[in-house]
C-alpha cells in the first residue's frame, strides 16, 4: 500500500482549483450572488495563529454549504494591516512597519493558502496599502466637513509599556493583558463621530427593518399552514 502523502494531494488538488477558478465567481453575470465575508487576519506578528483557522473553517464550510445550493459565492480574503500590535512587533525587530508588513503579507498568504479554503484570490484587498487607505482618508474628510467628526479630550485606558489606548476588555485586573503592566487612566484628545445626529433615523430604519421580518415571517407562516 503507498503512504498517503497529504501535502502531495493538497497541493495538486489546489492547483487544479486555482487554474479551474472554481471559486472566482464572475461578480458582473452571477444570477445567484452569495457574499461570504469573514474578518480577515490582523498581521500582528509572523504568521497566522490557530484562532484565525479556527474562524475560517466555520466560515467557509457555511460558503460551500450554499454554493453546493447552486450560489455563487464569493469568498474574498485580504489582511487588516497596521494598528498598535503589528507596529509594536515591528518595533520589537527593529523593522519599519510597512516594510514588515510585507513579510507579514508573503507568510501569511502562505499559509491560507495551504489550508485550501475557497478565497478568492483575484479580489484581495490589504487595508495598509495607499490605494486601499486613501478612501477610508477620503470618508474622513467628508465626515470632517460635514460637522460630524470632532476632536475632543476623553478619558482613556492606557497602557505606558506599549504606548497604546486599550479597550475596557484588554485591561484584566487592572494591568494590560498583553504585557501585564499597570493600566493608567488619561484624559488624551482624540476623534469622535457625531453618530447622534442620525439617532432618530438609525431608529426608524431598525424598526421598518423588523416590521418587514416579522411580515415575512408571517407570510411564511401562513405559506406553511
Amino acid at each position: 500500500m503507498q503512504k498517503y502523502d497529504h501535502q502531495a494531494i493538497e497541493e495538486k488538488w489546489k492547483k487544479v482549483w486555482e487554474d479551474q477558478k472554481i471559486y472566482q465567481p464572475d461578480l458582473k453575470s452571477a444570477k445567484k450572488p452569495f457574499y461570504n465575508l469573514m474578518m480577515f487576519p490582523y498581521p500582528s506578528a509572523e504568521g497566522l495563529h490557530v484562532g484565525n483557522v479556527y474562524a475560517f473553517t466555520g466560515a467557509d464550510i457555511y460558503g460551500r454549504f450554499y454554493r453546493m445550493r447552486g450560489f455563487d459565492t464569493f469568498e474574498p480574503i485580504g489582511l487588516d494591516g497596521f494598528g498598535i500590535h503589528s507596529e509594536n512587533y515591528a518595533l520589537k525587530i527593529s523593522k519599519n512597519p510597512m516594510d514588515q508588513s510585507k513579510v507579514s503579507e508573503t507568510n501569511f498568504y502562505r499559509q491560507l493558502h495551504s489550508i485550501g479554503n475557497g478565497f478568492d484570490w483575484a479580489q484581495k484587498v490589504e487595508t495598509y496599502d495607499p490605494n486601499y487607505y486613501k478612501w477610508t482618508q477620503w470618508l474622513f474628510i467628508q465626515l470632517f466637513k460635514a460637522g460630524l467628526a470632532e476632536k475632543r479630550k476623553a478619558p482613556v485606558n492606557w497602557c505606558p509599556s506599549c504606548k497604546t489606548v486599550l479597550a475596557d476588555e484588554q485591561v484584566i485586573s487592572g494591568e494590560c493583558e498583553r504585557c501585564g503592566n499597570k493600566v493608567e487612566i488619561r484624559q488624551l484628545e482624540q476623534w469622535f463621530f457625531k453618530i447622534t445626529d442620525y439617532a432618530e433615523r438609525l431608529c426608524q430604519k431598525s424598526t421598518g427593518a423588523r416590521k418587514l421580518l416579522m411580515r415575512k415571517e408571517i407570510g411564511l407562516a401562513d405559506r406553511k399552514a
